[in-house]
C-alpha cells in the first residue's frame, strides 16, 4: 500500500512543489493550507507522515500539532517553515527544514521516516 502525506502550508507555490516532489517519489498526497482545514483532512486521510508549515492563517502549525498529540496520534511530522526557532516549536517533529529547502534533503528524511 501506497504511503500518505499529508503538506500543511498556506503557500501554494511550496503545496504543489511538495505535492510533485513527493508523487515523483512514489507517495500518496493530500493538502491542507492551513491548521484548521488539516485537522478534518487529518482525520478523513489518516496520512502516514505529515509536513507543517509553522505559520499559517487561521491555525498556525504548533496548535494543529498540540491537538493531535492530544488525541493520541502519533503521526510523524517534518516541519519546513520560514520562521527561526522553528525547532523549538514542535519539539517532537522528525526534522526541521528551513524554506527554501533542500528537496533532495526532505526526500531522504521522508524515505528514512517512511521507507520508499
Amino acid at each position: 500500500m501506497t504511503k500518505k502525506i499529508m503538506i500543511v502550508d498556506d503557500d501554494p507555490a511550496v503545496t504543489r512543489y511538495l505535492d510533485v516532489l513527493f508523487r515523483d517519489n512514489g507517495y500518496d498526497t493530500c493538502i491542507a493550507d492551513d491548521g484548521k482545514q488539516a485537522m478534518d483532512l487529518f482525520l478523513d486521510q489518516k496520512p502516514d507522515l505529515i509536513t507543517l508549515d509553522l505559520e499559517m492563517p487561521e491555525e498556525w502549525g504548533p496548535r494543529f500539532f498540540r491537538k493531535i498529540s492530544k488525541k493520541g496520534f502519533k503521526t510523524p511530522v517534518i516541519v519546513i517553515s520560514g520562521l527561526s526557532g522553528r525547532k523549538h516549536s514542535i519539539p517532537k517533529a522528525h526534522g526541521f527544514f528551513a524554506k527554501p529547502f533542500d528537496a533532495d534533503e526532505v526526500v531522504g528524511k521522508v524515505k528514512e521516516i517512511l521507507g520508499g
